[in-house]
């Protein structure tokens, strides 16, 4: 055999050993596989969990948006003081010059009048002849300003325990005032013209109460007044003809 033979055949199991080498390095029994490509797909991989995950937890692109989020948050802040400062200033401005103050001021304006009273009045007694049976009672406003006669005459005769009731339908339509100088009016229906009443007797005194203060005790005809069941009084009215029409 020459010596070229012998390099070639040498050369050639060479080749097969080395090819056998290789093939058992890169199998292990699970098949083949190229740990080259595996480390750069991992490198990459990682790489864009790493550029992904900020993003997905608001890093580097939640970033600008928080930016812009506080922003608007400072500015709305802004809005909400300028807005709170003016409506506070207008809601104070309204409170001390507004509706507040007027209502006051019209408060006080519609103060009533201090109450009629028997301190400040000067009431008296009169018997009537036309209508039949009545009394005319008669409250003069003796003081300096001028005082509300309301309600109606709380007529006590004599000794009797109860007071006669008011005629619903003479209710005056606006309070009785009186300056001073000026008269309010009430009548008495002391019994019935046709003689229909019962429990009657003849009274001598008369006290009259008014809604508030002192009471008045004006004098009765010499004789007295013959009173019954249909006693009533008529509510205060400002001119006479109004108590005398019940």
């Amino acid at each position: 055999m020459s010596a070229r033979t012998t390099r070639t055949r040498l050369l050639a199991a060479t080749t097969v050993a080395l090819a056998a080498l290789a093939l058992s390095a890169c199998d292990n029994g699970k098949g083949v596989r190229s740990e080259g490509p595996s480390e750069s797909s991992s490198a990459a991989s990682g790489s864009s969990a790493r550029q992904s995950a900020p993003a997905a937890d608001g890093g580097t692109t939640a970033k600008p948006a928080g930016t812009s989020t506080g922003t608007g948050g400072s500015a709305g802040g802004s809005h909400a003081k300028e807005s709170g400062s003016n409506g506070g200033s207008t809601g104070g401005s309204a409170g001390k010059n507004g509706t507040g103050s007027k209502t006051g001021s019209t408060g006080q304006a519609g103060t009533r009048n201090v109450a009629c009273d028997g301190s400040t009045t000067k009431t008296t007694a009169t018997a009537v002849s036309r209508p039949l049976n009545h009394l005319l009672l008669t409250v003069t406003n003796t003081g300096t300003r001028n005082c509300d006669l309301t309600g109606y005459p709380i007529a006590r005769f004599a000794e009797a325990q109860s007071v006669p009731p008011v005629a619903e339908e003479t209710h005056p339509q606006a309070v009785v005032t009186l300056a001073p100088g000026e008269s309010g009016y009430a009548g008495v229906l002391l019994s019935a013209a046709d003689g229909s009443g019962a429990n009657g007797y003849t009274a001598k005194t008369l006290e009259i109460g008014f809604d508030k203060g002192r009471s008045a005790t004006p004098a009765l005809p010499a004789k007295g007044v013959y009173i019954d069941d249909k006693l009533t009084v008529t509510y205060w009215q400002q001119d006479l003809d109004g108590a005398l029409a019940y």
